[in-house]
């Protein structure tokens, strides 16, 4: 069954069910009320009459009956029965309106009491009270038609009842044009998603002015697809990007090989020209898949563990030794302060790696012979980290996309120098895993400078101590 069709049965059910718990309830009270009104007021003349009785001090004598009956007249009312009767059953007098006295038997008692009581479907009150006045020993009788309360009380159930039928109506089409109201943004919602299905992932929803629950998923639904259609996007481009620099060295081997095989086997200067070329494009080759393994891993782990790095700064003291010996052309130039005491909020493993990139890049843009400079610095709960070159820069136009996966700022030079255009990918995403920046500043012929930053914090565990005592 549809949920529009739930919530509306559901919405009618239960309207229908506290409806009729709610008339019931009146209906009980009012009928109660209205009983225990009679019942008070059927006392009140029961005492009246009594207490007239007893003062006018009658023996119900055949003379005194008329004096009598003129008095229960005056007390009597429409649809209402007095009459005296004696120890034995017998009338004594009796006036009535409208209220035979054959459909209520004599029945002397000894004590007060009323009684709800029935004939013929008519429906009685009957109220009896001893009375005894010299010799007499009788009861009073007074017998009231309820036929009209009883009436009331009918014309009111059927009130109740008819307009639980109406409620049940009104509710149940007051609940499907919520149930529609409500299921509006979700089948809007539902729309879209078919439409995605068949026009692409440039399809949003229309976000209505008001702010609501429903309002807030349609929103998390838009940003869900814009994240969506960007990673399509993004997803899209890479694959196109690593389909074209795999098929460049593949190519480039495959030319090669093949004209080894046709003649060049037997030339030895061209089989040593060959055999260097796809050499050196399968060493690029090899390099470029390694970065897509490792741009791949970064974009899949998890969440970062709670590890950091103590003593950043000789981490990349032991980074920069490395660049300098496979570099001996370059001088680096380093700086740190500040780190002794301190652990950056980032894995020593990652800031290896990171430093690597940034070196690499410094050292390959840059002239043989030029200065690298290395510096850290510590403010506050941050830590600083810069490296700078005295390269070529980068043009200012470029600086916006120099981490974008496969971005080169001069396509053939960075080729021809090794370059996968990876390398910044790779750095940025490992920075902001750890929640932190990368920020690039360079001038084309220049040079280029780029700032990373950590948070940091006070080190004083036994960590410290450790690392401290492995050092010295």
């Amino acid at each position: 069954m549809p949920i529009r069709w739930k919530l509306t049965l559901w919405s009618a059910f239960l309207i229908f069910v506290l409806f009729i718990a709610y008339n019931t309830v009146q209906y009980v009270f009012v009928e109660k009320w209205m009983i225990g009104q009679e019942k008070t007021q059927t006392r009140q003349k029961m005492n009246d009459i009594l207490n007239s009785l007893l003062e006018k001090e009658t023996g119900f004598t055949e003379d005194e009956l008329p004096q009598i009956r003129t008095l229960l007249d005056k007390k009597n009312a429409n649809d209402q029965l007095i009459r005296i009767i004696g120890q034995d059953g017998t009338r004594v007098i009796a006036v009535s309106d409208g209220i035979p006295e054959e459909w209520v038997a004599p029945a002397p008692t000894a004590k007060t009491e009323i009684v709800i009581a029935g004939h013929s479907g008519h429906s009685l009150l009957v109220m009896r009270s001893p009375i005894t006045i010299h010799s007499f020993n009788g009861t009073v009788e007074i017998v009231k038609s309820l036929d009209q309360f009883k009436r009331l009380t009918e014309a009111i159930l059927r009130v109740f009842v008819l307009s639980g039928l109406g409620a049940v109506v009104l509710s149940g089409l007051a609940g499907g044009l919520l149930a529609r109201q409500f299921l509006k943004p979700l089948q809007s919602m539902a729309q879209t998603m078919r439409n995605v299905e068949r026009k692409g992932l440039q399809e949003r929803m229309k976000i209505p002015d008001h702010e609501d629950e429903i309002a807030t998923l349609m929103k998390m639904f838009n940003g869900m697809m814009d994240q969506v259609e960007r990673s399509f996007h993004q997803q899209s481009q890479f694959v196109e990007d690593a389909s074209h620099e795999l098929r460049t060295p593949i190519a480039i081997m495959d030319g090669h090989l093949s004209l080894l095989l046709r003649w060049g086997k037997h030339d030895p200067a061209a089989l040593e020209e060959s055999l260097n070329i796809s050499y050196h494009e399968l060493a690029r080759l090899k390099a470029l898949v390694q970065d897509l393994l490792v741009l791949t891993r970064a974009d899949k782990e998890g969440e970062i563990a709670d590890n950091g790095t103590l003593r950043a700064d000789r981490t990349i003291l032991n980074v920069v030794g490395q660049m300098e010996q496979l570099h001996p052309g370059f001088t680096f130039e380093t700086a740190f302060i500040g780190f002794e005491d301190r652990e950056v909020a980032v894995s020593e493993r990652h800031l290896e790696q990171i430093t690597t990139i940034l070196l690499d890049n410094a050292v390959k843009y840059s002239e043989a012979g030029s200065a690298v400079r290395v510096k850290g610095s510590v403010n506050g709960d941050e830590a600083f980290f810069e490296v700078s070159d005295c390269g070529i820069g980068i043009p200012e136009k470029d600086l916006p996309y120099v981490t974008d996966r496969f971005y080169r700022v001069d396509k053939a030079r960075s080729r021809k120098q090794g370059g996968t255009g990876l390398g910044l990918a790779i750095a940025k995403r490992l920075v902001e895993r750890y929640n932190g920046r990368m920020i690039i500043r360079s001038k084309e012929a220049d040079g280029t400078t780029v700032t990373i930053t950590f948070a940091c914090r006070l080190q004083t565990d036994k960590r410290e101590v450790d690392s401290n005592d492995k050092a010295g």
